[in-house]
């Protein structure tokens, strides 16, 4: 009987202990600002899901732990993207641009590794870390970078989400309307945990082009395999090609992706236990990416490529020969995923816009942030938003060639995003055993080094536009 008393006392001093813990840490967490206090709360859940053995167990950990990189690399098929694959298929139809296209999965995939890596050592966003480690002048610089690419791309989103929305008979100036409604309550009312995951709900939809390959009419998959032999060149090499490359390029790596993740691992509480899950969530997302971008190719490769004027056709031009072919559901949806592009696209450019100017800044930087507490953390984001929104009401603009001229100009800004990148990842005193491995180094240097020579390329062709032909 003694025995069993003993047993019962320590088992309830030990429950004593527990809920006093509990309460110390509570009472931690309610000293603690609210952005800093949500994401400890969620690295406790993290904690405690570590503590739990089995395969299903193990499957919860990395659903709670993937999402910046599934997310960022969604959203980089954004609106702007969607076109330009779209145009890509129509200009050179089944040929170069399909293996072109899976050989984006690593290039997307080992830049955007790295800011895994960064974010999860550092617990720094990547703005943050050029301005501490480079000095104020080259963190302007990237600032200052990143916000003109990032009010361009996000002009390119309305312009998607716009012509859209057109199909379903909504004008411009209501489309636009509503996606800033859209974006402003996400981006504004949300804690960082639901705002990725209603994002991600948003982002799932980009998968809606994968199924409309198969309502291709006699659609040859003998010339898509082909196309993996012969890397055929429809009209050859010429200055419209380069310009076509440069852009998917400018599409598949972007310097908002970089700030994009680093800072959204950060706002997540990512740690360096974590850095296989983010390697994972970036692999998944780069597989998806390459997926419907290489499907919405092939779409317009075989159905809108050979049409009279293929080569110098808008976005309404495509859905209109896709509805001619194809039929108005197919049409329909892929005018859905155009709108869906954007939207996910625009949530994340504009946070990542708020997020480079919260760290520079010395502001707050989370999402978690109540929206009177934070107004100035979310003002730099939402008014990239507003100024995109508006410059495509302007009439006449030349949306079409305006798309394109973007998704270069990025490709144009990646090579020193990328070698401020390069230059933390092999900073030892930073990274430590993170660091960068010989293997990572070469296969940067080589995307670095394509980006500058076809950016040369690019450089010649304007100044000497017959050199290359057409």
């Amino acid at each position: 009987m003694k025995d069993v008393k003993a047993q019962k006392d320590i088992k309830n001093m030990k429950e004593m202990e527990d809920i006093k813990k509990m309460k110390d840490i509570k009472d931690k967490l309610d000293k603690l600002p609210v952005d800093i206090k949500l994401r400890a709360v969620d690295r406790l859940k993290i904690h405690i899901m570590r503590q739990k053995y089995g395969y299903f167990s193990r499957l919860c950990l990395l659903l709670s732990l993937i999402g910046p990189g599934i997310l960022v690399m969604i959203a980089d098929n954004d609106a702007g993207g969607v076109i330009t694959y779209a145009q890509t298929g129509s200009i050179f139809g089944l040929g170069f641009f399909i293996p072109f296209m899976v050989l984006m999965l690593p290039v997307a995939y080992i830049v955007q590794e790295m800011t895994v890596r960064l974010g999860a050592v550092t617990h720094r966003g990547h703005a943050e870390m050029i301005w501490k480690r480079y000095g104020k002048f080259w963190g302007a610089f990237s600032l200052a970078d990143l916000v003109i690419a990032n009010i361009l791309t996000l002009i390119t989103e309305f312009i998607g989400i716009t012509l859209g929305m057109q199909f379903f008979g909504v004008s411009p100036v209501v489309s636009s309307m509503i996606a800033l409604v859209v974006v402003f309550s996400i981006q504004l009312f949300l804690r960082y945990y639901t705002w990725e995951w209603i994002s991600l709900s948003i982002a799932a939809l980009n998968l809606v082009f994968v199924p409309l390959v198969f309502f291709v009419p006699h659609l040859h998959w003998n010339a898509v395999a082909d196309s993996f032999k012969t890397w055929h060149i429809s009209g050859g090499v010429s200055s419209l090609f380069i310009y076509v490359v440069l852009a998917n390029l400018g599409t598949t790596i972007a310097p908002w992706m970089l700030f994009f993740q680093q800072s959204s691992v950060v706002d997540k509480g990512l740690t360096v236990k974590d850095i296989r899950d983010g390697q994972i969530d970036t692999f998944l997302g780069s597989f998806f990416m390459v997926l419907v971008a290489i499907a919405i190719v092939i779409i317009t490769g075989s159905v809108v490529h050979g049409v009279q004027g293929s080569s110098n056709m808008s976005i309404d031009q495509i859905l209109h020969i896709i509805s001619i072919k194809m039929g108005i559901v197919p049409m329909k949806l892929f005018a859905l995923g155009l709108i869906e592009a954007g939207l996910i696209a625009t949530i994340a450019i504009s946070a990542s816009t708020s997020w480079a100017a919260g760290e520079a800044l010395g502001w707050p930087k989370s999402i978690n942030l109540p929206p009177l507490q934070g107004w100035y953390f979310y003002l730099p984001g939402l008014i990239s938003v507003l100024i995109a929104g508006g410059v495509v009401l302007i009439p006449n603009i030349p949306l079409g060639f305006l798309n394109l001229t973007v998704q270069v100009v990025a490709s144009i800004f990646m090579p020193a995003a990328m070698l401020f990148l390069l230059m933390l990842l092999n900073d030892k005193e930073i990274m430590g055993e993170h660091i960068n491995k010989k293997w990572q180094n070469i296969s940067a240097f080589i995307i670095v080094g394509f980006l500058i020579i076809m950016n040369g390329l690019y450089g010649i062709t304007v100044v000497f536009p017959h050199m290359f032909g057409r």
